[in-house]
C-alpha cells in the first residue's frame, strides 16, 4: 500500500447556464488529474455509458469531452476540493475539503 498524499482538485466543473443535470463524482484519480479532466482512466466505463445512454460517439479529447457535455446540457464537478488520499483509491480518502458548489448551483 502507498502512502497518502494531500492532493488538491487542479480542473474546472463543466457547466453553464444551460446545464440540466448535474453529475457529481467524489474526487479525480491519477489518470484524470495526469490528463486534468474527468474520468480519464481507460477503463473508466463513464464515457461509454454516457454515449450509449445519449445514443453518441465517444468524445475523443478533453475538448470534445467538454462539448460532449455542455451540447446534452451536462454539467460535472467532484464534491472533494482536496483530501489525504492513496493512489486513486476512494476508500482511502480523508481529511476532505468540500467543493463549494454554490459556483454551479446559483
Amino acid at each position: 500500500m502507498g502512502d497518502y498524499q494531500h492532493v488538491s482538485h487542479t480542473f474546472e466543473p463543466v457547466f453553464d447556464k444551460n446545464s440540466k443535470i448535474l453529475i457529481l463524482g467524489s474526487f479525480p484519480s491519477v489518470k484524470s488529474r495526469e490528463q486534468e479532466f474527468y474520468y480519464g482512466h481507460p477503463m473508466n466505463r463513464f464515457w461509454r455509458m454516457l454515449s450509449t445512454v445519449l445514443e453518441k460517439e465517444i468524445p475523443s479529447d478533453s475538448s470534445k469531452k467538454r462539448e460532449f457535455l455542455l451540447e446534452n446540457h451536462i454539467a460535472l464537478w467532484d464534491v472533494i476540493d482536496s483530501c489525504d488520499i492513496i493512489g486513486s483509491s476512494d476508500s482511502s480518502i480523508k481529511n476532505v475539503i468540500p467543493t463549494d458548489l454554490s459556483r454551479i448551483l446559483a
